[in-house]
Order: structure tokens, then C-alpha cells, then sequence
């Protein structure tokens, strides 16, 4: 069984459905409202183990009811939640998640205790023992950083996915990363240029890999993703499905691409399966309800997941 890391943060999502985005200073009357436990941590964490990884997951909650409901759901996946510190006096991360009809989706995210995961949650995700260490940046960046650091030192594979792209992106990456994942607009903020379409992504992830990327992933939304990397270089066409919710798509992919990397699966074979994985969380409503499990991925694009689960 592949064992997967996840060092990043938990949120309480609050989403609501409206015919359109609004413009700055509209109001859009949408659905009421659905709160549900999230965080790219929480959710990546929750799809590995969906798709057949033991699970650790680290990070930090407040000690109030929100906090309570992340963990529980976490744990209710099978996720190992000793390693999530809950910090008294401190309210838990929130999400505020406006989706259109079409699946797309603006999101505004308040840190609250994620703001405080550091040297404790560090140590214990390296301490972990898994064979990759999944990172995401809804925590300190001096946190990543670290991590960064001294996973390197004990030669643990690191997978980074910068979401959002923080402060001074590209310095993350001087050190060396194993694998980075980022979208069109994470890989501009790190290029510090325009990254859009399929073919502008293959040339990102080049470029990427030359900022100290040994393996760099640039996902394009609906036309595909492309990947680079020492004995690859690949545009890996998106899967045609019927999208409705795109939040939580690209954590289903970077879920899935750490548990294929975890089984062994080659570079190109490891990012289709993630593709896959990604395509189908479209297809389904909420963050962590919608993200898939093996049988969802092949009724949704045909693909037979590449790693046992149930």
C-alpha cells in the first residue's frame, strides 16, 4: 500500500451555487448555503486514501466545533489524524466558495490556525515514515521552506503544490523539489508571465524544471496538463466529462498523482491517472463528497485506476 504524507492545512467550507460569478461590487443571489469540511490538505489527504494510500495526515485546527467536523471527516476516511494539532483559543481555517452554474469557482480563504502549523508539524510529518510527503501552501511559507529543507536532507520525495502561489514562489524552489504541481495562473506567479493553454503549459513546465523542479506539472483545466521532467516531456489530454464543480479538482489530481508516484507508476502514466482522477471530481458536487474513489474514475472517464483500492 502506497503511504502518503500530507502536510498542508483544514477548513470548514462554506459554498454557495449562483447563475454567475459577480463582478466587483455585485451581489448574485445564489443557494443556500452548504458547509462542509475542506482545506487542500484535509482534501488531499482525503482523496489519497480514497484512491488506496495509508494516509498521515499534519496540520493544525482551532478547538472549536469546525475543527471538530475536519477532523472527523478525516478520520472517517481511514486518515491517521495524530499528527493534526488543535490549538486552543484559535478558530479553525475557512473557506468562503462561490461556484457558477458552469463549475467554475472563486474562493477566499481565512487562515485561522493554519496560520500556525510550523517546527511541531513538520517533525511530524517527517517522522511519518511514508514514501512521499504531499505539501500544499495554505500554511506559512517559512513552513514549506523548512519542510522543503529537511525532507531533502533525509532524501524523502516531495511533492509541492503551490496553491496558492505565495510570496516570492520561485525562491521555494531554488533548493530542488522532486515534484511541483501547479496551475496556469500558479505557474505565471512563479515565471513571473502569462501561462495559458495546453501548449504555454508544456513550455512552463520546462521552464519550471530549470528553477529547480526535477519533475514539474502544469495543469490546464479542461484542455489537459503537461509534464516535464528528466526523461519526460508530455501534453497529457484532459478527459471529456460533464463538469458541475470544479472545487476540489485540482486536489483530487495532485491526490492522485502522489499515489501513483508512491506505487512506482512512471512519470507520464503517474500524471494521466491524476488527469483522471481530477476529470472526475468535476463531475460531482462539494469538495470533499466529490472527491472520487477507484470506481468513479472509471465510470466517469474509463479509466482503470493503477493502484489497489477498495
Amino acid at each position: 500500500m502506497p503511504r502518503l504524507t500530507v502536510l498542508g492545512s483544514l477548513n470548514m467550507d462554506i459554498s454557495v451555487t449562483v447563475p454567475r460569478l459577480p463582478a466587483a461590487g455585485e451581489t448574485v443571489l445564489g443557494s443556500s448555503a452548504v458547509i462542509a469540511p475542506g482545506g487542500k490538505g484535509a482534501n488531499q489527504a482525503v482523496a489519497a486514501a480514497r484512491l488506496g494510500a495509508a494516509v498521515r495526515m499534519t496540520g493544525c485546527t482551532g478547538d472549536d466545533s469546525f475543527g471538530a467536523m475536519a477532523r472527523s471527516a478525516l478520520d472517517a476516511d481511514g486518515v491517521d489524524i495524530t499528527g493534526v494539532r488543535v490549538i486552543a483559543g484559535t478558530a479553525s481555517g475557512l473557506a468562503l466558495i462561490t461556484i457558477d452554474s458552469s463549475g467554475e469557482n472563486i474562493i477566499t480563504v481565512a487562515a485561522g490556525a493554519n496560520g500556525q502549523v510550523g517546527d511541531a508539524e513538520i517533525a511530524a510529518a517527517l517522522s511519518a515514515g511514508g514514501d512521499v510527503l504531499v505539501l500544499s501552501a495554505e500554511i506559512p511559507r517559512e513552513a514549506l521552506a523548512a519542510a522543503l529543507a529537511d525532507a531533502r536532507a533525509i532524501g524523502l520525495i516531495c511533492l509541492l503544490n503551490l496553491a496558492p502561489a505565495p510570496a516570492e514562489p520561485a525562491a521555494l524552489l531554488a533548493g530542488g523539489v522532486d515534484w511541483l504541481v501547479v496551475n496556469e495562473s500558479e505557474a505565471g506567479a512563479v515565471l513571473g508571465r502569462a501561462v495559458a493553454g495546453l501548449s504555454e503549459a508544456v513550455s512552463a513546465a520546462h521552464d519550471l524544471c530549470g528553477l529547480g523542479a526535477r519533475h514539474a506539472v502544469v495543469t490546464a483545466g479542461s484542455r489537459g496538463a503537461a509534464v516535464a521532467g528528466p526523461s519526460v516531456s508530455e501534453a497529457v489530454p484532459a478527459f471529456s466529462v460533464a463538469s458541475v464543480d470544479s472545487v476540489g479538482a485540482g486536489d483530487a489530481f495532485v491526490a492522485a498523482l502522489g499515489v501513483a508516484l508512491a506505487a512506482g507508476l512512471p512519470a507520464a502514466e503517474a500524471v494521466r491517472a491524476a488527469s483522471a482522477a481530477g476529470a472526475t471530481a468535476t463531475t460531482r458536487r462539494g469538495t470533499q463528497d466529490g472527491l472520487p474513489r477507484a470506481s468513479d474514475i472509471l465510470a466517469a472517464t474509463g479509466v482503470t485506476w493503477p493502484v489497489a483500492a477498495d
